[in-house]
């Protein structure tokens, strides 16, 4: 990608993970992992030799300089980025190793403060928006005002990661998300999303719909793998890559570096009349995008590694 490449729009945050196999008696020890999925699309990003910006908000609490130094450690520029003196969101994982769900805790956060950086959109090639800042205030204002600028000078990327958590109003959640998806040039989502987005609808019909739009949707279905949809030419899938998973948390945001890695390496070029992919190129787009996430899922707090190539 030219200009600028691409403006990673969201919260970092860190993720509190139960630690498994105590004892029986033994008190319980939570693994701090930094995290938040914009958070996680920069650092892949950047491990797959791309020039990402995170615009997002960062505390003075040892927390943050974790999240810093993991992000400053895979290039990601954080010039953008609002520093306050509020703690950061804390997110606590249940896991059972197939997949996790979460407690937030992100009230008067640091990782919630976003910029407005709508006068300098256009530098980015490029600008994703996705996590939980497209849904938590004062963040879900800055991301749905970004959106809208950046669909007119940017390539819009939308990942609408679609959370069932208590303190959020579900159906103010589906409206805010469902606003980007309309504005997207690029939607990544998980059938699940779909589902959640528009209830009642099979995740397949769901994708064909916004895709005749002139989107490319890509979906993906965890271990069954993933496919590409566009305006002019039948789905393509591909399975998901071999891997002995061990830690499943963060495996849609490294799929969703690889994708945009490959696109970005590529050169291929969507807009509002989003190209039609050959079905070689939604396979190798899919198969990098799908090695990607397993390269994290392998071992915990591993990485997205590797060049993206055609």
């Amino acid at each position: 990608m030219s200009r600028g490449d691409i403006l990673v729009v969201g919260e970092a945050l860190v993720d509190l993970v139960p630690v498994l196999g105590q004892a029986v008696g033994e008190p319980a020890l939570l693994h701090v992992q930094p995290g938040g999925g914009p958070a996680n699309v920069a650092v892949g990003l950047g491990r797959l030799g791309m020039s990402p910006t995170l615009a997002g908000g960062l505390g003075e609490d040892a927390f943050a300089r974790m999240l810093e130094e993991r992000l400053d450690s895979a290039g990601v520029d954080l010039s953008f980025c609002v520093r306050s003196g509020l703690p950061t969101a804390l997110a606590v994982v249940d896991s059972d190793g197939a997949g996790a769900s979460y407690n937030f805790h992100f009230k008067e956060t640091a990782s919630f403060q976003l910029p407005d950086l709508r006068p300098k959109l256009s530098r980015f090639e490029a600008v994703y928006v996705g996590g939980l800042a497209s849904v938590v205030d004062p963040a879900a204002r800055v991301v749905a005002a970004t959106a809208r600028a950046a669909a007119r000078t940017s390539l819009l990327v939308v990942d609408p990661n679609v959370r069932e958590f208590r303190m959020l109003e579900p159906v103010v959640c589906r409206g805010l998300l469902r606003g980007l998806v309309s504005l997207a040039h690029v939607v990544k989502a998980s059938d699940e999303d779909l589902v959640r987005l528009w209830p009642g609808r099979e995740p397949e019909a769901i994708a064909r719909t916004l895709a005749r739009a002139g989107r490319l949707i890509v979906m993906t279905r965890g271990a069954q793998g993933s496919t590409a949809f566009t305006a002019g030419a039948e789905p393509f899938s591909v399975g998901a890559a071999p891997m002995d998973a061990v830690n499943t948390i963060g495996a849609g945001n490294a799929f969703t570096a690889g994708m945009l890695s490959w696109l970005g390496s590529t050169g291929i070029r969507l807009g509002r009349s989003a190209a039609v992919l050959t079905a070689r190129e939604a396979e190798a787009m899919l198969s990098f995008a799908s090695e990607a996430a397993a390269s994290m899922c392998g071992q915990v707090g591993a990485e997205p590694s590797g060049s993206a190539r055609t």
